[in-house]
């Protein structure tokens, strides 16, 4: 069966559920998101997962457009370096790289690679880093 009417079922189910842009525990202890998802029991498809991380990466590499010194004349290696490193910080983590994006600017990429590699980030994550930073060190 196909729904017939989807409007009338958002606007019932977005009253009786709530919408909520964050996961919360529902009544049950359940995780829960958006307009009643269900997260505990019926996670994401894998439709749902390409969905989102298609979002997550536009918005990584419209946050690197924006940020990133020289993003555009980049290698697409060394975009593709930096987009990872802002999918995984976040601009409001990664501006306090201030050393890092300075290197950045000046095209010093084996200071760029070493600034990273002199971070709390750095050891957080291991090896990504260590191949982050070969990849803006080669380009």
């Amino acid at each position: 069966m196909l729904v017939t009417d989807y409007e009338a079922l958002h606007w019932q189910l977005s009253k009786h559920e709530g919408v909520r842009n964050k996961p919360y525990l529902d009544t049950v202890d359940k995780i829960t998101i958006g307009i009643g998802r269900n997260l505990t029991d019926r996670g994401l498809s894998p439709d749902e997962i390409d969905y989102l991380f298609k979002n997550d990466i536009n918005a990584a590499w419209k946050e690197c457009e924006l940020h990133i010194p020289g993003f555009a004349d980049m290698s697409n290696t060394r975009k593709y370096a930096f987009v990872d490193i802002m999918f995984n910080l976040g601009w409001p983590r990664f501006s306090a790289f201030t050393d890092t994006l300075a290197a950045t600017a000046a095209k010093d990429w084996d200071r760029v690679a070493d600034e990273l590699a002199d971070s709390k980030w750095d050891k957080q994550v291991g090896a990504r880093a260590d191949e982050l930073q070969q990849m803006i060190r080669k380009g």
